[in-house]
């Protein structure tokens, strides 16, 4: 066999042989390269509290998996309160008015002396048209915050305003969204 011919097939096999062993290399790194797919499970991390993955779900406008992650909370820590309520805002957030109308009404119900839980009720009871149920609603949201809240305070001068000025605003043609301010407070904001 002729020497350049065995150089040409010693040549092609190298490279082969040098591409595989830097994979191997490659494979061994203790920070593997960042691809197309998403990290593995890290077990050594504590469990995620459900409820705060829940209201960042709120926050990005996820409602359905928020809901998901309140019924997961709801298993590891019984139907609270919060629960209650974030299930109810998520409902509404979801356009299921019925069913949000229920939930926030026990969640109210259950702890009478929550704010947050009768601010979501009256942005609910504004969404279904109710303004005077609405206005009542705030006051006493209001009143159990002592006056700390912007949102409630902004949520009760909007129900006020509507009640004002029921003849010349119509609150169906007007687009609400529903925004998280602080630990499960949520705001009427019209859409840009």
């Amino acid at each position: 066999m002729p020497a350049a011919r065995v150089v040409r097939l010693i040549a092609p096999c190298t490279a082969i042989l040098a591409i595989a062993a830097l994979a191997a290399i490659t494979a061994c790194s203790p920070h593997p390269a960042t691809g197309p797919y998403a990290p593995g499970v890290d077990y050594r991390q504590p469990d995620t509290n459900e409820i705060e993955t829940a209201h960042r779900l709120m926050a990005a406008g996820q409602y359905e998996l928020a809901m998901n992650a309140f019924t997961r909370a709801a298993l590891d820590d019984g139907m609270s309160t919060e629960i209650l309520t974030g299930l109810g805002t998520a409902n509404l957030g979801l356009g299921r008015l019925g069913q949000a109308e229920q939930m926030l009404r026990r969640a109210v119900k259950e702890a009478p002396d929550w704010p947050e839980a009768w601010n979501n009720l009256g942005v609910l009871l504004m969404e279904r048209g109710k303004t005077a149920e609405a206005t009542e609603v705030f006051r006493r949201a209001y009143a159990l915050d002592n006056g700390e809240s912007d949102a409630i305070r902004d949520n009760l001068r909007l129900a006020l305003a509507k009640s004002e000025n029921s003849v010349s605003i119509d609150v169906h043609n007007q687009d609400y969204k529903l925004v998280r301010r602080g630990s499960s407070e949520y705001l009427i904001r019209t859409t840009p």
